[in-house]
């Protein structure tokens, strides 16, 4: 079957992905319609969708948005518009006239659609992108808008894509909220009749929700049922707008931006939206993550090949007191310890001696680094480790040269207050000298001084976004600031192949497919508290694979929290990911360094399995019970099983763990123990993993498939 295929005579297209069909129609006014999203169809059974819909049941129902395949605001259509623009004429509504198609390859083994349209009236086109891959069941769309016109065009609402269900008896939503050190709490509830809005209003992904959904009939679990869902590549304010509609139909549009500003599209300006990309699978909702993880890392990440090095990080061990010799002291007992990255963190520069200055000042601090970085990072080099550092571009403190000689560089509004946050201002990165500016020094920092690795920090959400220099500035600077952001980075990396490169913004403030196609890993939230971020790992790996979630183990008392749990469930935890440690090690006992020291080495020993095996979620987090990972080779030859149980029950039977996907007629060999399990009892009846007594008791268990 091609991979998109079309019927002329009834207008229908169909694209076919490994598992899952997508069908749409152009109908008789030239408006794209939906008709399917979901299992395998044939173009033949398609046709059986092709038909008109019935006419409303009353002059008050209107036209549904639910079921355009982009909803637009005009005509007799009352819910939340995909695409919403204001022409020169004080016209509003956007009427569909269709006008052409194209399919092409954009690179070996990818399809793409484009269906070409225009408004009846002005010139304004219309461009809807759909690409499929043939290793994939996730299809990506967007949509490109250019005003062909000579007057200008206010786009004040271009969503990227919107999606709809099939008819079900019911519909749950899953989706994540949060707050700083608290991101990525999973929720799943029943799906309310009316819109439900999921956004950021902060010019960030934000901390407090992340821009995807899913969605089932209520039915789902972890193992069975259909699901549907959908992420935003986009790394600023967003909105996701769900719907059930009052005669039970759901669907959801999204796209950058929020409500209020509206984007300037000047004469001859085109527009391009983010990448909405949509996956319907079942198997569940582990078959969804897993899915998204398989999509992540073969279409989205720069460098999904690699495996990512034990990172140690230098902030807890030292916050803003840093200098030479206290560094390579560090790095000399990080290197014993098995690290092979050390990254300075926050206070290497200027007058950066707390957060109320400094930032913008991106000089080495003479007093702290007499040589400059080269002996340091050569000093690095020499303990066999890559070399990184901490870096805030998009900042600058009021406190610092920087500001006082460009005052104007940041975000404001004339004649109001410039709010300050964590000390900090927001450097305005939609002006392009700032965002040269930005690039240039950050170029010849890693240049001059062979850095291997930035954590790219952003510690405050945008406020009095303002751009005075221009008309259309306090529209425009949401989205150009994003591009200009994308721009640096890649740019940076281009320079620099072999730099990698850590999403950071005050935690998980920024984690998308957006920033992830152009960095290495995240940094999910500030909150090291290994209790913690069993659940906050948990509501991340719902879409995001571990090998992009960076995971520490750092000192007890935990700095937020003040809980104690031992070093051994610290490393567990962490080792779900990419592993590093941020504890100082200056104050490691002898017994920790060498604990420490094995735990690295056994990572080391399965960390490909974490990074690049499929994971099931064996049992989710809860206070009195064990919560469960498994990450299995892509050949079945091993797998890992991580577990961490907070507290012990009592008088409650424990219930074995029944691993996911072995091949049935396999034996494994416990690599710890050597004892010999057959899959079949490990997959059907389960195991029960050695914990040690007590509270906060946890284990990694690695077996490889005996030949």
């Amino acid at each position: 079957m091609p991979v998109i295929a079309f019927a002329s005579d009834t207008g229908v297209w169909l694209l076919s992905t490994p598992r899952t069909s997508y069908a749409l129609r152009i109908d008789a006014t030239g408006a794209p319609c939906h008709l399917a999203w979901g299992p395998a169809l044939t173009l033949e059974e398609v046709q059986e969708f092709a038909t008109e819909p019935a006419p409303p049941a009353s002059s008050f129902e209107g036209r549904p948005s639910v079921g355009d395949e982009l909803p637009v605001d005009g005509g007799p259509r009352y819910g939340p518009p995909s695409l919403q623009v204001r022409f020169a004429d004080g016209t509003r509504a956007f009427e569909w006239q269709a006008t052409g198609h194209h399919v092409h390859e954009p690179a070996p083994g990818s399809t793409e659609l484009v269906l070409d349209f225009r408004d009846r009236l002005h010139p304004l086109r219309v461009a809807l992108h759909y690409r499929v891959h043939d290793d994939s069941d996730v299809i990506e769309r967007w949509t490109v808008l250019r005003n062909d016109g000579d007057a200008p065009v206010a786009l004040q609402r271009a969503d990227s894509a919107a999606w709809t269900l099939p008819l079900r008896d019911d519909y749950r939503l899953s989706h994540v909220t949060g707050q700083w050190s608290a991101e990525t709490q999973l929720r799943r509830e029943a799906l309310p009749f009316g819109e439900t809005v999921l956004t950021s209003r902060r010019g960030i992904t934000s901390h407090h929700a992340n821009p995807w959904v899913m969605l089932d009939a209520g039915d789902a679990t972890e193992n069975h049922g259909q699901v549907w869902s959908a992420a935003l590549a986009w790394s600023g304010s967003w909105r996701i707008t769900v719907q059930r509609t009052p005669d039970g139909r759901a669907g959801f549009t999204a796209g950058a931006g929020h409500e209020g500003p509206s984007l300037p599209l000047g004469p001859g300006q085109e527009y391009t939206t983010p990448v909405h990309a949509g996956l319907y699978c079942e198997g569940g909702f582990g078959a969804a993550s897993r899915a998204w993880h398989a999509y992540t890392l073969a279409h989205v990440l720069p460098h999904p090949q690699e495996i990512r090095p034990v990172l140690y990080n230098s902030w807890e061990a030292t916050g803003f007191d840093v200098d030479e010799a206290g560094q390579k002291a560090l790095a000399a007992r990080a290197a014993a310890l098995g690290v092979e990255l050390y990254v300075m963190d926050d206070g290497w520069f200027g007058a950066r001696r707390s957060e109320e200055a400094g930032l913008g000042d991106w000089t080495p601090a003479p007093d702290r680094f007499p040589g400059g970085l080269t002996p340091l990072a050569q000093e690095v080099h020499r303990l066999g480790m890559r070399f990184g550092l901490w870096v805030e571009p998009e900042m600058v403190s009021p406190d610092s040269d920087l500001y006082r000689k460009h005052p104007d560089w940041v975000l404001h509004f004339p004649h109001r207050t410039r709010t300050e946050l964590r000390n900090q201002l927001v450097l305005n990165f939609a002006r392009h000298d700032v965002a040269e500016w930005a690039y240039g020094w950050l170029t010849r920092l890693v240049g001059d001084h062979g850095i291997d690795f930035l954590k790219w920090d952003m510690n405050r959400a945008i406020s009095e976004a303002g751009w005075p220099d221009r008309a259309d500035g306090a529209d425009e600077v949401w989205t150009t600031y994003v591009h200009h952001l994308y721009d640096v980075v890649d740019r940076l990396r281009a320079d620099h192949p072999h730099l990698r490169i850590e999403a950071c913004s005050g935690g998980g403030g920024r984690v998308d497919l957006g920033i992830l196609s152009r960095t290495d890993q995240a940094w999910p939230s500030d909150n090291t508290d290994a209790a913690d971020r069993v659940a906050i790992q948990h509501g991340y790996s719902q879409l995001y694979p571990a090998r992009t979630m960076a995971a520490w183990v750092t000192d007890v008392p935990n700095q937020l929290t003040g809980r104690s749990v031992p070093l051994r469930f610290r490393f567990h935890v962490a080792m779900a990911g990419a592993l590093g440690i941020g504890g100082d090690l200056s104050r490691w006992s002898d017994a920790e360094l060498a604990e420490g020291a094995g735990l690295v080495a056994e990572y080391k020993r399965v960390r490909h399995l974490v990074q690049h095996g499929t994971q099931h979620r064996l049992r989710a987090p809860v206070d009195d019970g064990p919560a469960a990972t498994q990450y299995l080779a892509a050949d079945g030859s091993e797998t890992l099983l991580l577990v961490w149980q907070r507290a012990s029950p009592h008088g409650r039977p424990s219930r074995p763990l029944r691993l996911a996907d072995l091949d049935p007629a396999a034996r494994y060999r416990d690599a710890r123990t050597g004892t010999v399990h057959s899959a079949t009892v490990l997959r059907e009846y389960g195991m029960q993993p050695e914990l040690p007594p007590g509270d906060w008791a946890s284990a990694a268990v690695h077996l490889i498939r005996v030949p």
